[in-house]
């Protein structure tokens, strides 16, 4: 099994950015999905949540800028980021939890991608 995230780069501040991941392999179901990032300096934080059944939730710092999706049929996750800010530079991870076709629930990662708000 593998996830694999794209779409970051550099953006002004109020700017906007949408991370895709994908998850491959011999995936049997994805449970909760996850976006996680880190910062240099600071500890790693959960940005945003969404259940199989598309429950959501957020870090405060992001709440009503950031907005959390998924595609059960593509195995994809995705995070619309609006309104970014200087403070939201960090590597952006993608996370889900995964039931492989040998019946085995496993916590995977994506290799992360890279966003910069910078005017």
């Amino acid at each position: 099994v593998q996830l694999q995230a794209s779409g970051g780069g550099l953006v002004q501040p109020g700017g906007s950015l949408r991370l895709s991941c994908a998850a491959s392999g011999s995936i049997f179901g994805v449970s909760s999905m996850h976006w996680f990032r880190l910062a240099p300096g600071n500890q790693r934080e959960l940005v945003a949540t969404i259940t199989s059944g598309g429950t959501t939730n957020y870090a405060d710092s992001v709440k009503g800028r950031f907005t959390i999706s998924r595609d059960n049929a593509k195995n994809m996750v995705y995070l619309q980021m609006n309104s970014l800010k200087p403070e939201d530079t960090a590597v952006y991870y993608c996370n889900a939890a995964i039931m492989t076709t040998g019946w085995k629930w496993g916590g995977y990662w994506g290799q992360g991608t890279l966003v910069t708000v910078s005017s």
